[in-house]
């Protein structure tokens, strides 16, 4: 029997009409009127430009010739040689990627150049499906139901003088909706016709050469080579050639062979010798662009006090961290010399690594910018999507740059990691962004089990490590996080500051004040508001009260807010309540404004209600 269809039912996306031209004119308003659209360069006359001929039924005289001339003021005489449109063309695709990628995300039209032509496409961004139109709603009013509901049972067991209860009401409330919102947000991100990831920089690892006698040699020489094989491919940020290529290869193959015959920019060569049960092996990382040497290194071992297997093993490992972790060798070369051909990338992971070293406001804003351009340029491009996410986040953690609006902070951190993890689930930057997202969304046993596996993934990459020690510590087991931290110090020393930060704080929680007093020193991170404050409650236990109240009056100058709201700023980190109440206790004993022992423990029994069993 037909029937007739409800009154707001949609069509299928296939039936739906295409927008109407003043909807697509309001859609080019809203992008044009963004802060997040570029307003320097011609980027605003080109759009609207392609926008009105397409629409006047143009289309057709849509050519570089005819842009050249009437957009960019080109003479009749334009030719092909002069690559102006070509360049504009490729701002404005990236330019619209970045506005969708970030304020556009719920737009109702999208508008984008396809590549190869100038004729732009208008689309519905969220196309309709047979759901009825207010099953998303109605989703949204079941979760915030649910949440009253949670928030009403607790209301009966706290005492009706406790003000904050409605803040923290509207604290749960929004992270229920954000979670959902980003969840949902995550199951809809289409990942077909996707642009290419960028080209990393490329190693090779030339067999080790063997020259010892005998078996052992041998077997030694292969078997490490083996075990670089393993160990390298699982960073990331480098692609390394595989079997096949290696050992195809002499193990004295020529620099230039490889860069021209092979094309890999970086070379890892090396010997092994044994002798007796004495083992050394010497291995040397070359740029083929120039032969320069760029790292050495010998390893002496012996066969009498370890297995000839744990040995090959360690070297790898060693070998592995110190030429490809994200502070390495190669990381450094790029970001003294990086490749001709680089279209920015290199320079947004350099970027990135300055800011996590220093962790300034103004070092926020330029990696934030140059990694959404990145992926909007390379929208698979999953290790550029959890750096994003780890930004994200630092707006939330640190109100660093905060973007008003909507999606928050936490609910873009997170989208971005999970879409990080779905485009490579063994990449370790994707996998260190979705365990750091997990635990500041209060997902403590999920982002755990993240980080367990990304360690397992990868145990030779120390920033996944360091940042897994801090929210190991952070959650109350500091002696197991100190222990991680102090493994990632060792094996990478640089830009470690916000770590050593960690591990102060870890040493002065098992009550090792010389140790905390030490590692703060060397931290040295005056940019960062919370070096401040570990540094207040360091020296606040070690007697320097001159230095506690100096580092207490700079964090309290620079972040008055967090003073006023320090026991939920501890909570957001999942510090234990006992560690929340020591750690406020030592800046009550300098003098800053910090509520009582009395108010502090009543409202972290308020948060644990809330939070429910």
């Amino acid at each position: 029997m037909d029937t007739v269809p409800a009154e707001n039912d949609q069509p299928h996306s296939s039936t739906r009409p295409p927008p109407a031209d003043d909807e697509i004119r309001a859609q080019l308003d809203r992008i044009l009127s963004s802060p997040e659209f570029p307003h320097a360069g011609r980027g605003a006359a080109f759009i609207r430009y392609l926008t009105e001929e397409a629409l006047a039924g143009r289309a057709k005289r849509l050519k570089g010739y005819t842009v050249a001339i009437e957009v960019f003021g080109r003479s009749d005489g334009f030719t092909q040689d002069d690559p102006v449109v070509r360049i504009e063309a490729g701002r404005l695709r990236r330019s619209l990627e970045r506005y969708y990628l970030i304020a556009g995300q719920h737009d109702p039209i999208r508008i984008d150049v396809p590549k190869g032509r100038y004729i732009p496409s208008f689309e519905w961004n969220c196309p309709a499906t047979n759901a009825h139109p207010d099953s998303a709603s109605d989703d949204v009013r079941s979760d915030e139901a649910s949440v009253h509901s949670l928030v009403a049972k607790a209301r009966r067991f706290l005492p009706a003088r406790w003000p904050l209860i409605g803040g923290f009401s509207a604290i749960v409330l929004a992270a229920a909706l954000s979670y959902w919102a980003a969840d949902q947000f995550a199951a809809n991100t289409k990942l077909e016709n996707i642009a290419a990831i960028p080209d990393e920089p490329t190693l090779l690892i030339a067999p080790f050469a063997n020259l010892g006698d005998g078996p052992e040699a041998a077997l030694y020489t292969l078997g490490l080579t083996e075990e670089l094989l393993t160990a390298l491919p699982r960073f990331k940020e480098i692609k390394v050639f595989g079997r096949e290529t290696s050992r195809s290869l002499r193990p004295e193959v020529d620099v230039s062979e490889v860069r021209s015959g092979v094309g890999a920019r970086y070379l890892l060569a090396g010997a092994v010798r044994v002798s007796g049960s004495r083992v050394r092996v010497t291995a040397r990382l070359v740029d083929t662009a120039d032969g320069a040497i760029l790292w050495s290194q010998t390893y002496d071992d012996d066969l009498r006090t370890r297995e000839l297997f744990s040995i090959q093993s360690d070297v790898a490992n060693k070998v592995a961290a110190t030429v490809a972790q994200p502070y390495g060798i190669i990381a450094q070369a790029i970001s003294v010399s990086p490749p001709p051909d680089d279209l920015g990338v290199y320079d947004c992971k350099v970027t990135f690594y300055t800011y996590r070293a220093e962790l300034s406001v103004e070092q926020h804003a330029k990696a934030r910018e140059c990694l959404e351009n990145a992926v909007a340029r390379y929208p698979s491009y999953a290790t550029a999507w959890g750096m994003l996410s780890i930004l994200y986040l630092d707006e939330d953690r640190f109100k660093y740059n905060v973007r008003p609006g909507s999606p928050p902070p936490l609910e873009r951190a997170l989208t971005s990691a999970r879409r990080a993890v779905k485009l490579d689930p063994g990449n370790i930057r994707a996998l260190q962004a979705l365990m750091t997202s997990l635990f500041f969304n209060q997902q403590l046993r999920e982002a755990m089990q993240v980080g367990e596996q990304a360690l397992a993934t990868n145990p030779n990459d120390t920033e996944l490590m360091a940042e897994y020690g801090t929210r190991v510590a952070m959650s109350g087991h500091w002696k197991r996080g100190a222990a991680l931290l102090d493994t990632a110090l060792v094996l990478n020393p640089g830009g470690a500051g916000y770590y050593q930060g960690t591990r102060a704080l870890a040493a002065h929680m098992m009550n090792d004040n010389a140790t905390a007093v030490s590692l703060i020193q060397k931290a040295d991170l005056q940019k960062f508001p919370l070096f401040h404050f570990v540094a207040a409650v360091i020296y606040a236990e070690a007697g320097l009260m001159d230095d506690a109240k100096r580092e207490g009056m700079t964090f309290l100058k620079q972040r008055p807010n967090s003073i006023r709201n320090i026991v939920q700023e501890l909570k957001i980190r999942n510090f234990q309540p006992q560690d929340s109440i020591r750690l406020i206790a030592s800046l009550r004993k300098i003098g800053l404004p910090v509520p009582d022992q009395a108010v502090v423990e009543a409202e972290l029994a308020m948060s644990a209600a809330l939070d429910g069993p």
